[in-house]
């Protein structure tokens, strides 16, 4: 049997999805997607993402909090996380990480709530879903202090950053997740390291409701629009789609065991 795609990162809870969550999942599994990993940013959501896991078999949850929300987390630390992250459809920690462009919450406070989650991934064996924005310098600073205290499995997601950022991630064991902003006309630099990137490290991703691929800009993204993503990806590097399907499909898996669970 064909490999099916699976988006490693949607928000199935966020408003332009949750309305329709039935419709969604239908057509993500009619578009030949797998599964998907519904990735939680606030405390307030864990409880709801988790439902959502548990009413779908091909749904999977996580538990974290945004950089833009660690100024309103203060007692979210490794122990919450670790506690919540026992659930057996919960299979990853985050999205985590450090984002200077928007600076919503204090950046000494993403800092020490990357690190919380990173202890917390350290603990379970669940991976880190890094988020990081104009923060390349801290984030890769940041990893490789926290590698050098014990591995731990990670994908950074929705990689748009520069090829420096890719290899030092790479080098300390990140999985690299592309989402539709690959396939924008504009994103030619993103392009480039999109054709590096080892195939056993890749993975794909709509982070919807945002960044509908090309040719769905501009409509509310879903997880069957992961497909546009992978089939601009897999011609980008000079695959067919299927080896793309495969590739990303098992790196996913490998990456986050519990799926397999």
């Amino acid at each position: 049997m064909p490999s099916m795609l699976i988006d490693s990162h949607c928000h199935l809870n966020y408003p332009g999805l949750v309305e329709d969550e039935a419709g969604v999942i239908a057509r993500a599994r009619a578009a030949g997607i797998g599964a998907m990993i519904s990735i939680s940013t606030r405390e307030r959501e864990w409880a709801a993402v988790i439902a959502g896991a548990e009413r779908h078999a091909d749904v999977f949850a996580t538990v974290g909090i945004h950089p833009h929300e660690a100024d309103e987390h203060p007692d979210i630390d490794t122990a919450r996380l670790v506690e919540a992250a026992g659930h057996p459809r919960v299979i990853g920690i985050g999205e985590t990480g450090l984002d200077y462009f928007y600076d919503k919450s204090d950046r000494e406070r993403q800092r020490r709530s990357f690190r919380s989650h990173i202890a917390a991934s350290r603990e379970t064996g669940l991976p880190l879903i890094v988020h990081t924005r104009d923060a390349e310098d801290d984030t890769i600073e940041i990893l490789g202090e926290e590698v050098g205290k014990g591995a731990f499995p990670m994908v950074i997601h929705c990689f748009t950053g520069s090829q420096r950022l890719a290899d030092a991630c790479l080098a300390l064991g990140a999985c690299i997740s592309l989402s539709g902003i690959v396939t924008f006309k504009n994103a030619k630099a993103l392009q480039d390291v999109a054709r590096t990137l080892p195939a056993d490290r890749l993975l794909v991703e709509t982070d919807s409701p945002f960044l509908a691929p090309v040719p769905m800009r501009g409509k509310v993204c879903e997880p069957a629009f992961v497909a546009h993503t992978a089939l601009f990806l897999a011609g980008l590097r000079g695959e067919s789609l299927e080896e793309l399907t495969e590739t990303t499909s098992n790196n996913t898996r490998k990456l986050f065991a519990k799926m397999q669970a």
